[in-house]
This record gives C-alpha cells, structure tokens and sequence, in this order.
C-alpha cells in the first residue's frame, strides 16, 4: 500500500469520513444509510479509487472485489492504473439493499474507458465491491460499441427524481426490465412485456442508440441466443431506475437473418461469445425511457462470480440455427511408437 503523502483531495476525504462516521455512530443500523448516506460512501469510494488508497473509503474488516467478472483481492486491477476520472459520474442508491451504484469515465493514462461500479455497504461499510471496465481493448469482438469518453454525459433525466405520485413499485420496476431483456434475447421483433417511450435512446459504452423500440421491432438483434444470469442489483425507486447484471450469449451459429421488413443481415457473430454487464433502466409510468450500459467481451457462457444460482436454459432462436457443416480434421505429425 502507498505511503506517500496525500493529496488535498484526500485530506477532504478525511474529513468526509469522519462526518460519515458519526452519523453512523448515532444510529448504527443499516436503515440508517439512507440515499444521502449511500451516495457519501460511493464518493469516498471515487476518491480512494483514484488516490490508489483504500484507507480514504470505508471498506469493512472483509470485502469481496471483482473486475470485470474475475475475483480480486482489493486494491488490484485499474486501481492501480486508473490515472483520472473524466466524468461526470453518475450516482444510484438503494437502501432497501444497500447498493450503490455509479456510472463514469476514466483514463489509464492515455487509454480511455467507461467504468460501472456496485457498492454492498452494510453497517456503514463497504463489503463488496463489483466494478465493470470497459476499453477498446476488452470489446475486440465485432461490432466493438464504445464511444469516446471525452465531452460524454449521461442523459440529464436519469438524475432527476420521479414525482411521488408517480413512482412505480419496485416489483414494477423489476418487471420493466426484465420485459427489456426478454425482448432482447431471441429478438424476433416482438416486445415481450416492455414498453418504450418515443424518444427512449439507450447509451453502450458511451455509444448513442436512439429509437430503442424501433430497433427491437426491427429484429436486429435476432442473433441474442439467451440474457442470462440476470440479477437485478438495486432498485432506486426515487429516481425510477433499476440496476442489473447479466449476460447475452451469442453461439455463432447464425448465419444470415432477415429484418421483419425482409432486410436480408449477416450476423457479426460467427463464434461463441458472450458480453457481461451491468447496465440500468429509468422507468416512469410504466415506460423504459432511457438505458445506459457498461459491458465487455468475455469467455462464452462466462459466469459472474456473484451469480448465485447459474442460469443454464439451453436458450434458442426461432427458428434454430442450422450448425456448421462438417469438415474433415487437418493433417497432423504422425504418433510415436515408443
């Protein structure tokens, strides 16, 4: 661990913690971290982070980390090359949980990146830590989504908080996500339980998708063999917006597809790969009105430590696709007889 001098940001942070840290000690209860208290501790966490010094966070005794679906031990990974944070980031909070969550831009050195994070704080501590990093290098897979992180904001309605008298329950908000990805997966031009306003865009990587329905109804994403493992992370009932993790297969057998309008498509995907995520939904009366994702390339069929229960549905398009022809194996060196 570093012992340098800290900076004046840090001596801040300091001071931050230390306001955190009595507001705890006169009600020690989880319920006491409410969403002021949650987004206070995904502050320090940025701080520390970009520091390279957890003792400037309030991590617990054991804290679980992972990064980009692989276990770690705390501080590895872009905690030791995260060079700056570009922004602005973007902060959700569920106390019901106890997650946190934020989505940002970052540098190592010269290499620009989204970054997704996930907070579990429990007694005013951080106890887990989850974080997707994505950069051109880890989205070598066609058609590499990322945009540029410089001059990127984030859609200006996901901050805002929902009226009261329309907040929709958390069991709703789930269900308008989950519709998302049902629609995504085998995607036939059908939504299935899904509703999209008229200017909803979705954002991948800092990358602008408008007209979410349009492309859904298109097929365009015929290819999505399953979404699976899809955890649903935090609810931020105030602002309308759910947090999920999960994962899109695409098994490379697909071919060629046609749109619903007869538009003949060659798949991008001709092998096994899947994309992991964490990505989130604002949801009000009852419809997806924007999404924004932070996703990378991974091993097919690639399981999220945190996934608790694997989900091994065999998935399938409508109609199958039809497997690769068979072939002969190449020549070889002859065996040794010995």
């Amino acid at each position: 661990m570093r012992t340098t001098a800290l900076p004046a940001l840090a001596r801040l942070a300091f001071i931050g913690l230390a306001a955190l840290g009595l507001a705890l000690a006169a009600n020690p209860v989880q319920a006491a971290c409410g969403k002021a208290c949650l987004e206070r501790i995904a502050a320090a966490y940025r701080t520390a982070y970009l520091a390279h010094d957890p003792r400037l966070a309030p991590f617990g005794p054991k804290v679980r980390f992972t990064e980009n679906n692989v276990e770690l031990r705390l501080p590895d990974g872009t905690w030791d090359t995260v060079t700056r944070e570009v922004g602005p980031a973007l902060t959700i909070s569920d106390p019901v949980t106890g997650n946190v969550g934020v989505y940002t831009s970052i540098m190592q050195r010269d290499v620009p990146g989204f970054l997704a994070i996930r907070l579990k704080v429990a007694g005013g501590r951080i106890v887990e830590v989850e974080q997707v990093v994505s950069t051109r290098r880890n989205l070598s897979s066609p058609p590499t989504p990322i945009g540029p992180v410089e001059g990127f904001t984030h859609d200006p309605d996901l901050a805002r908080p929902v009226p009261a008298a329309e907040r929709m329950s958390r069991a709703d908000l789930v269900r308008a996500a989950n519709g998302y990805f049902d629609t995504l997966e085998n995607n036939t031009g059908e939504l299935r339980g899904a509703r999209f306003s008229p200017t909803a865009t979705r954002f991948e990587n800092g990358m602008r998708f408008p007209e979410i329905e349009r492309g859904f109804r298109s097929g365009r994403y015929r290819y999505n063999e399953r979404v699976r493992d899809r955890d649903f992370l935090l609810v931020d009932e105030a602002r309308g917006i759910v947090m999920a993790r999960g994962f899109i297969d695409h098994k490379g057998v697909l071919n060629t597809f046609a749109l619903t309008d007869g538009t003949p498509q060659t798949s991008v995907y001709q092998e096994p790969q899947s994309w992991g995520l964490l990505e989130m939904f604002k949801v009000k009366r009852g419809e997806i009105t924007g999404v924004e994702a932070t996703f990378v390339q991974a091993p097919y069929y690639l399981r999220s430590p945190w996934t608790k229960r694997p989900d091994m549905r065999p998935g399938g398009l409508t109609p199958p696709a039809s497997k690769a022809p068979p072939s002969a194996p190449a020549p070889t060196n002859p065996p040794l007889d010995e």
